[in-house]
């Protein structure tokens, strides 16, 4: 009986006349099968070796490309190539990235385990800070640490407690936040340097500072304003100043000047002076008697005109008033 399309072995003469057996049909269709599917498999793995032959690198992205465990940088932008299933390769952005610490940016609402702390004089206050930072190093960045965007939070959040319990809480919430950063982030970069692991913080600033509770906030809203009233005043005093100090420069420099000609007049008068005493005493040594009655007279003309002249007799009756017409009018 005969199944299906095979045939059963035809044996030509006995086994001791020598008879072959003949092959199936069914043989041959399955090695051909066998042999396409192979071509299939090895074209798909040659295109998944073409598709993982290559790699694109943007301008803000460096990558890091891993060979037997081993990392290098790759900084140029573009087209890469690399060895399929041996060199993997990480992306890293290069860009400013930013976190916020003690408050939730999409809601701007204080998160109180980081924003609430306590300053030099015992106050509480809520302070939030934003952080940006960037990669300068992807290879430390990817590692050197587990998570070093973690790292750069915790850090910045055990500088920003140190320094703010450094300074009391007025100049918290007024006029020493300038400061305050600047300090931190001295603080911070330093510490990143140390630690080195492939990230730079770029800037901190605090985005709000105030008490915790309403009555405090507006009382310091109210010394706030008062020193910027006082700013505003000293403002204006050094302007009055700087409108006035040249006036009063020049009305100085005019009585130095008008002192500095009074002296030189009352030298030259004193001089003058002293010309004609020496003349006088020099005409006094040659004719002395002369000289002295010479002077006698010209003092007495001088005094006479303004002297009352009153003649008496011998009894003291008085005869006559002789009166300087000048004197007489003043009389």
């Amino acid at each position: 009986m005969q199944f299906g399309r095979f045939e059963r072995p035809d044996r030509r003469g006995d086994a001791a006349d020598g008879g072959e057996m003949r092959p199936a049909k069914g043989r041959g269709f399955f090695k051909k099968l066998a042999g396409r599917t192979g071509l299939v498999v090895l074209a798909l793995l040659l295109v998944v070796c073409a598709l993982n032959a290559y790699y694109t690198i943007n301008e803000q992205e460096n990558a890091v490309v891993v060979t037997f465990g081993v990392p290098t940088p790759v900084t140029t932008s573009g087209l890469h190539f690399k060895v399929p299933f041996i060199q993997q390769v990480r992306k890293v952005d290069m860009t400013i990235h930013g976190f916020a610490i003690g408050y939730v940016p999409e809601t701007q609402e204080f998160i109180a385990d980081e924003s609430l702390m306590i300053t030099s004089d015992y106050n509480f206050v809520n302070v939030d800070f934003f952080v940006e930072y960037r990669v300068t190093d992807p290879v430390r960045y990817l590692y050197a640490s587990r998570e070093p965007e973690l790292i750069l939070k915790t850090l910045a959040q055990s500088y920003i407690r140190d320094t703010i319990g450094l300074y009391p809480v007025d100049d918290v919430i007024t006029t020493g936040k300038n400061q305050i950063q600047s300090e931190i982030k001295d603080k911070i970069i330093a510490r990143l340097e140390a630690e080195d692991i492939g990230l730079q913080l770029v800037n901190i600033t605090i985005q709000d500072a105030e008490p915790p509770t309403a009555e405090v906030l507006a009382a310091f809203k109210e010394v706030e304003t008062a020193k910027q009233s006082a700013d505003t005043a000293v403002n204006n005093a050094n302007k009055y100043r700087s409108e006035q100090l040249p006036a009063a420069e020049a009305q100085a420099d005019q009585i130095l000047q008008n002192a500095e000609a009074q002296k030189q007049a009352r030298i030259n008068e004193a001089t003058g002076q002293v010309a004609r005493f020496e003349a006088m005493y020099a005409e006094y040594a040659r004719y002395p008697l002369i000289t002295k009655q010479r002077m006698y007279y010209e003092t007495m003309e001088e005094l006479l005109p303004g002297l009352r002249v009153i003649i008496q007799d011998e009894n003291g009756n008085t005869l006559n008033v002789l009166n300087n017409p000048d004197t007489a009018d003043q009389g």
